[in-house]
């Protein structure tokens, strides 16, 4: 299954393996709409591709996808014209844009998140692997984890040469990488799709209007949040500048709405409950004797705002995945106005929650407010790392919505939640036990306080975890 041959061979091979432990792990033959039984070939306009399962138990499952490229077929399909490229090369055939094409035609009810026998099975986050051999990583081992770690992912890269001499990325780009994380099965082939033409920076059709819509059928979701969106979208379409800057518009469309939507402060407004936290937030951060402040998930500027009367606070940064935020932030702040001492004290970084920053370390103290409930619950293991793991602040202060408390806003139906774009809200026994878990695993105490006024049968508004590093 190796996607390496000798460089005269008539055809070439692209492999992907997609594994999961979910028990019974071979429900993943009904996701595919594939059966583990048998080996599967499907007709292409460059080849063939054949699905085949080297394992399938209830305890694991793996489904192989292996694309065998014909290169004249190819070449023939694209009028010749100075291809010969394409079969007589430097390089073997790796996974490229075929890839996409295959797991679109192949798996493209998975693709798709459809499954008739197992829906919701196809909606669930499972635990997958995912190894594509003789990846082309255009941009070097960074290059692949500022496309995959954001989207929570463990990212795993092996060199397939390692046993040649003087092999580094500079001289072979190629890398077999395996991604692991929980996933739905769709989203990781949509991942899949977008981004391996992304690091081959190359497509082997033409690029043009149906491309731009593909990119944004199959970013619907992640990719307008995505820390490298414009990265992304000028390389998956071959770098036009017209098509680019399409996605681009389109993608930023209703961005930074968040703080700016009514329906979260409308429910909580009669109680004041954005305010108290902040208030609650800012004290926490004052008695922990903070200088250096961090706030991520700043959205636009509320608690930055806040945070800059108080001259004990020498340094603060707001970080947000989203640029019309920032600058709506920059607005509120009026920084262009402040006196130089004062506008030294602020700083406004664009990235993403989920993603290794190396800006985020070495400072006191770090607050995220009404951020969680906004992640997908399977991209909150990245979140934790980014920030009890990597930027490891002496202090952290979270805030998030108490489900319990919801049947007292009269506003709010049964069953509901505050935000449209929240993705969860937890009951206090949960936000607990995830606390205490992230706390214990990286080495810190946490306690919980109440924000807002107490019932007695359901609690308080909003809870916070405040997070002290054991050392």
């Amino acid at each position: 299954g190796s996607s390496y041959r000798s460089r005269d061979s008539s055809d070439f091979d692209m492999l992907l393996t997609i594994c999961t432990t979910h028990r019974p792990a071979t429900d993943l033959g009904y996701l595919l709409h594939k059966h583990p039984d048998r080996v599967q070939a499907f007709e292409l306009p460059f080849g063939a591709a054949h699905v085949f399962y080297p394992e399938a138990s209830e305890e694991r499952c793996t489904a192989a996808l292996l694309l065998d490229v014909d290169p004249v077929a190819l070449v023939r399909r694209r009028g010749g014209g100075g291809l010969l490229r394409h079969y007589i090369n430097d390089r073997p055939y790796v996974a490229s844009s075929l890839l996409s094409v295959a797991i679109a035609q192949v798996f493209g009810s998975a693709l798709g998140g459809r499954s008739k026998e197992r829906p919701e099975l196809a909606a669930q986050a499972l635990p997958i692997t995912a190894t594509v051999a003789a990846l082309p990583c255009r941009g070097g081992e960074a290059a692949v984890r500022r496309l995959f770690e954001p989207l929570g992912y463990r990212v795993d890269l092996e060199d397939p040469e390692a046993d040649r001499p003087s092999h580094d990325w500079e001289h072979g780009p190629y890398r077999n990488l395996t991604l692991s994380g929980q996933q739905t099965l769709a989203a990781l082939l949509a991942h899949l799709y977008v981004l391996i033409p992304v690091l081959d920076d190359d497509k082997h059709y033409y690029v043009g209007e149906e491309e731009l819509e593909k990119l944004l059928r199959r970013g619907e979701g992640w990719l307008a949040d995505h820390p490298e969106r414009q990265f992304i979208t000028q390389r998956y379409l071959r770098h036009q500048r017209r098509l680019a800057r399409a996605a681009i518009a389109r993608l930023s469309e209703g961005e930074g709405e968040g703080d700016t939507d009514p329906g979260e402060d409308s429910i909580e407004m009669p109680i004041r409950l954005h305010d108290l936290r902040l208030e609650a937030v800012t004290t926490v951060l004052r008695e922990h004797g903070a200088a250096r402040v961090l706030d991520l998930g700043c959205g636009e500027g509320r608690l930055l705002q806040q945070l800059l009367r108080v001259d004990q606070f020498r340094e603060i940064v707001g970080m947000d995945a989203s640029a019309r935020s920032l600058e709506i932030a920059e607005q509120r702040l009026k920084l262009a106005q402040l006196p130089e001492r004062q506008r030294e004290r602020v700083r406004l970084l664009h990235g993403a929650l989920t993603y290794r920053d190396a800006r985020l370390g070495g400072y006191d103290a770090a607050a995220a407010v009404e951020v969680i409930e906004h992640l997908d619950p399977e991209r909150l293991p990245a979140f934790e790392r980014v920030l009890f793991e990597f930027a490891r602040p002496a202090t952290a202060v979270i805030t998030t919505p108490n489900r319990e408390y919801n049947v007292n806003f009269p506003g709010l139906a049964e069953g509901a939640l505050r935000h449209p774009d929240h993705r969860f809200e937890w009951t206090r026994a949960e936000f607990a036990a995830w606390a205490e878990r992230v706390a214990g695993a990286h080495g810190y105490r946490v306690t919980i306080e109440p924000v807002g006024g107490v019932d007695p049968e359901h609690g308080a508004p909003t809870q916070m975890g405040i997070f002290r590093r054991c050392n």
